[in-house]
């Protein structure tokens, strides 16, 4: 017979599977075992080391135009990526707000990936477990079950999200249809002067600009001045704008500050405004028995950001956005192109998940939630997060009790600010010294801390979200920032 037009009759067709399944299930043991090894040994490893020179150039390597042996390629992962992390799983990093990951989420990650299903929506099996993932979010904030949610990428998306169905709710004209510029009167959104980054972005974002972002001045607890508030906000209506929305801070990135929800969602209400709660860094206190009256108030929230790749420990990424009215969450983001029509049976027949926020293509975040949830239970979560404010305190009173070192802002919950006295020095080389020993903890290896400044003042800053943190490890922070701080004061005049 001859060979089909266009066709060789000796061509093969490709794929990416391989040639051998043995010596790729043999090489994948193998990985596997490293990565148990990986965790398990974590603690005997530097939380943080510079790169060589020969690594970075590795990463400069031009596109590869021929095939390498997959062995080959791990090796390369083994020397030049594994021993290199930011390090947020190390029981010692406590630089910024991130969760420690877990085994059990990690091989939820692999299995997703493995099933590769794209969560835009549709009839199968990864859908409904992201929906489930969803109520389960929406159970632990104590919300209604007729309130509707997405997963997506972290806090400053699902903030995003919560903002732009606040701003076409609020606005008084079909914003999608018309666009921001048809709104009559300009929006004003409302937040403390410690409002997260994430919202000036979504104002610009969402066409408004960072000015209808209103920041309020923060008492002496950091919180939001609820008096202020309610002045800026009759201030604004005098002159021509309209409130929309107030930003409730369940934990501010700062300090961890804890805004009194329950007084902004009363206020919401009695003015008619939305209310979102930024609760990326403390929303999920509300599983943590001994602390959850820190965030009572949360379920009155019109949306709620949440994080689950903090205080849920799953691997990097997993945001979600709960929206109490669920028509109003769908109508924000909901379009049906002909080729995405629901069908009544098959593949089609399934909710479409896009239909609730930005992406059409989305992964398959809730397996890793989701096991890990039901390996431990939502209550040993909770008691993990009781864990780490009682940590918190126990590193401000280790603070509180050594001369050399100051607090520098009031702990609410598990992020602690300090600095070393550097009596003498002005502002700028107090700063310098403290940030210097910042640096040499980070590349002697032995923490990771970062550093900020409150109300004017700048300090070291450890934020506790780690379920591998022991009180050995606080006890050995305080002792190292007096070493080298008292090394590095001593050493001024040489320093110049």
């Amino acid at each position: 017979m001859d060979a089909m037009p266009g066709h060789s009759a000796t061509s093969t067709e490709e794929t990416l599977d391989p040639s051998d399944w043995a010596d790729v299930q043999s090489l994948s043991h193998r990985i596997v075992d490293d990565a148990v090894a990986y965790l398990r040994d974590v603690r005997q490893r530097p939380v943080w080391q510079e790169m060589p020179g020969d690594v970075r150039d590795f990463f400069t390597a031009s596109l590869p135009q021929s095939p390498t042996p997959l062995a080959d390629i791990y090796g390369d992962v083994v020397d030049k990526v594994m021993p290199y992390p930011m390090g947020n799983i190390h029981p010692r990093f406590w630089s910024w707000y991130m969760g420690s990951s877990n085994f059990t989420g990690a091989i939820g990650d692999f299995l997703a990936a493995i099933q590769g299903s794209n969560l835009g929506g549709g009839n199968h099996a990864a859908a409904l477990m992201d929906g489930q993932v969803v109520d389960w979010c929406k159970q632990m904030m104590g919300m209604p079950a007729s309130a509707s949610g997405t997963l997506v990428s972290g806090g400053s998306m699902a903030n995003i999200i919560g903002l732009t169905v606040a701003r076409n709710t609020k606005a008084g004209i079909d914003v999608r249809e018309h666009g921001v510029g048809a709104i009559e009167k300009p929006l004003r959104f409302y937040g403390s002067d410690q409002v997260h980054s994430c919202h000036r972005k979504g104002m610009e974002a969402l066409g408004l600009g960072n000015k209808a972002l209103r920041r309020i001045a923060s008492d002496a607890g950091l919180r939001i001045d609820i008096e202020g508030l309610r002045t800026a906000i009759s201030e604004d209506r005098a002159a021509g704008f309209k409130p929309a929305c107030i930003i409730g801070n369940a934990g501010t990135v700062n300090t961890g500050a804890i805004d009194d929800l329950q007084a902004l969602a009363k206020l919401a209400h009695e003015e008619d405004l939305w209310f979102h709660v930024d609760g990326c860094i403390g929303a999920l206190i509300a599983i943590a028995p001994e602390n959850a009256h820190r965030v009572a108030g949360i379920e009155w929230a019109d949306s709620i950001a949440l994080d689950p790749h903090k205080w849920l420990h799953a691997p990097f990424e997993a945001g979600c956005a709960l929206v109490r009215d669920a028509s109003a969450h769908r109508k924000t983001f909901a379009v049906t192109p002909e080729y995405l029509e629901s069908t009544p049976r098959g593949l089609a027949s399934g909710q479409w998940l896009h239909d609730y926020g930005l992406q059409t293509s989305r992964g398959f975040k809730a397996l890793k939630v989701w096991m890990a949830l039901r390996e431990h239970g939502v209550e040993k979560f909770g008691r993990l997060i009781d864990q780490n404010i009682a940590q918190g305190q126990y590193l401000s009173g280790l603070i509180a009790a050594e001369p050399a070192l100051e607090l520098t802002a009031p702990t609410s919950i598990n992020i602690v600010c300090f600095r070393y006295r550097a009596d003498g020095l002005d502002g700028e080389r107090a700063k310098a010294l403290n940030t210097e020993i910042m640096l040499r903890l980070q590349e002697d290896g032995t923490a990771a801390i970062s550093d900020t400044t409150v109300q004017g003042r700048h300090c070291l800053r450890v934020a506790i979200n780690n379920h591998r943190t022991r009180r050995e490890d606080l006890d050995l922070l305080v002792a190292e920032t007096v070493r080298l701080g008292n090394e590095i004061a001593s050493a001024r005049p040489a320093m110049g």
